[in-house]
């Protein structure tokens, strides 16, 4: 594997903590006092524990695809999330937008 492959490999990783992150988050926000919530601190550390793994990624990526890869993975990760553990629903349209999100993760890592 060379280093843009595994670039991609841990922000896709990177995707999966933040994910986690936002999870204990939600459950954080629905605490009478979310700031003192233990899911808050715990979702915080979360996030912050990634930033030091960005350097690598952003050294061997264009922010360009880093900011695509990692966004759609967050959208289609946070989606799965919300529909499975909150019960939330989607609409058509928002079908429509993931399937449009996955073919822009597709172009880019075809055409760059």
């Amino acid at each position: 594997m060379n280093r843009t492959q595994m670039a991609v490999v841990v922000t896709l990783i990177f995707s999966v903590i933040g994910v986690c992150g936002d999870y204990f988050l939600k459950l954080a926000s629905q605490e009478k006092d979310s700031f003192r919530s233990p899911w808050f601190y715990l979702g915080f550390g979360l996030y912050a524990s990634t930033a030091f793994g960005w350097l690598f990624v952003m050294k061997h990526l264009k922010l360009a695809t880093v900011s695509v890869v990692y966004s759609v993975s967050m959208v289609l990760l946070l989606t799965t999330i919300g529909f499975v553990f909150f019960k939330e629903t989607l609409t058509l349209p928002e079908i429509a937008g993931l399937v449009m999100a996955v073919g822009s993760l597709l172009l880019l890592t075809r055409f760059s």
